[in-house]
């Protein structure tokens, strides 16, 4: 399986927050990144975009992202979406996902392979385990929705390792690193592309005492948790200043995108 021209839409889970590279745009890199990086080896005509931006709700991704990337023709498109809605006190996942699938129509009508992704279980998480049940039906209608324009779908729900906190950002909301690199093994292997990316190697677990598991939690409610509840009070989004990393295609390396196609 290769491909020509790969578009991704979506939110932080896309943009890349959490995997850090200071030479990319908004200083990320990102499992779309190291995707899109296989991909190249595989066309020298090939081109990426990625007009993901972190924040967004699902009407957001919708309204600003799907027109553009109908517009770049491409023959791969990734979605990820709805994350930022479930999150909000009150959401109609109905409604929500019945968007979703009309969109997803219009992208599947292109002959473009379609690749949807769940959402993660937060079953593990002492922070997002009460919501456990929204998400599972968030899940269950993409799944239902996935299947009905024939997309292929990353079932993050099932990938257990997740449930190891060293996948993850130390603001315990993104992926870190070895997340996103374990994301783009995946989505490869769902799509049938062949590969030699390999898991990060982890760090080692340290057993914290009570007194140190205190503290790493007040820091992280003080850098990363409290500053989100801010925002959803005031109404602003970490990504009302951002812009899309890639918003035309481009040829990308491990050093980045060239966008010049």
């Amino acid at each position: 399986m290769s491909f020509h021209r790969f578009v991704a839409l979506g939110d932080s889970f896309t943009e890349g927050v959490g995997d850090p590279d200071h030479t990319r745009p908004n200083g990320l890199r990102g499992w779309a990144d190291r995707v899109a990086e296989v991909l190249s080896e595989q066309n020298d005509d090939f081109g990426y975009a990625n007009l993901a931006i972190r924040g967004r709700k699902m009407a957001g991704v919708l309204d600003e992202q799907v027109a553009p990337a109908l517009a770049l023709e491409p023959d791969l498109v990734t979605v990820y979406a709805g994350a930022n809605d479930i999150l909000r006190p009150k959401v109609d996942l109905d409604t929500l996902v019945g968007r979703y699938d009309e969109a997803l129509g219009r992208l599947a009508a292109t002959g473009a392979r379609l690749l949807v992704f769940t959402a993660f279980d937060p079953g593990g998480s002492a922070t997002y385990r009460m919501l456990r049940g929204r998400f599972a039906l968030y899940n269950e209608l993409v799944r239902e929705s996935g299947d009905r324009h024939g997309a292929s779908i990353v079932d993050f729900w099932r990938l257990r390792e997740y449930r190891d906190w060293r996948l993850w950002d130390d603001d315990r909301m993104h992926m870190g690193p070895a997340g996103h690199q374990r994301m783009a093994i995946e989505v490869l292997d769902v799509l049938g592309v062949d590969h030699g990316l390999e898991p990060l190697p982890l760090r080692d677990l340290t057993v914290a005492g009570r007194r140190e598991q205190l503290r790493e939690h007040a820091t992280w409610v003080r850098g990363s948790a409290a500053p989100w509840v801010h925002r959803r009070l005031t109404g602003r989004s970490s990504g009302d200043t951002v812009s899309p990393r890639h918003p035309t295609l481009g040829r990308v390396g491990p050093g980045g995108v060239d966008a010049s196609i």
